[in-house]
């Protein structure tokens, strides 16, 4: 009978030892994840800064032009949405 003891407390070790791995390796990929979600973050910061950035030069340098594309979306814009507000009529 102590065969048997012995052998249920080698298995409940080793079961303890698998989940103690394993919650290591989750918790190894949940900071993985969570390292990777900083990192795309500042990265679209930065594309974004970049973006803004670039925009502000090119309406100091062009100005007219800034205009005229800045009407141009927004008659592109507004007959869009007239477009589908007289099709859902």
């Amino acid at each position: 009978m102590s065969t048997g003891l012995l052998e249920k407390q080698a298995s409940v070790e080793d079961v303890l030892r698998e989940v103690s791995r394993l919650k290591s390796v989750v918790t190894e990929a949940v900071e993985d994840g969570v390292q990777s979600a900083v990192k795309a973050l500042k990265q679209g910061r930065s594309a974004a800064e970049d973006a803004i950035y670039d925009a502000r030069h090119t309406v100091k340098q062009k100005p007219l032009q800034s205009i005229g594309v800045v009407f141009a979306a927004g008659v592109l814009a507004g007959s869009l949405l007239g477009w589908l507000s007289t099709r859902r009529s």
